[in-house]
């Protein structure tokens, strides 16, 4: 697939294809790092996203489920 280089403000950009992003796993906002390597521009993506059971997986903390207080009432809530 073929694309070009065009300006964009003071600098240059260069616009992925859905099909690229979604080959790469890549999304809109995602952090990457860019590098040259033997004259190539790589994009690494900086970090995936976990998934809740990675998540889950790095938690260390102690948790305890309790109630907590929202205050009183200021619409028609139903006690």
């Amino acid at each position: 697939m073929y694309t070009t280089i065009q300006k964009w403000g003071n600098s240059q950009a260069v616009r992925l294809p859905k099909d690229i992003l979604e080959e790469a796993n890549l999304q809109e906002n995602d952090k990457v790092q860019i590098k040259v390597r033997d004259g190539n521009v790589i994009i690494i993506p900086d970090k995936k996203r976990k998934t809740l059971k990675e998540r889950i997986a790095e938690f260390k903390g102690d948790y305890e489920c309790n109630e907590w207080n929202t205050g009183k009432p200021s619409g028609n809530e139903v006690w």
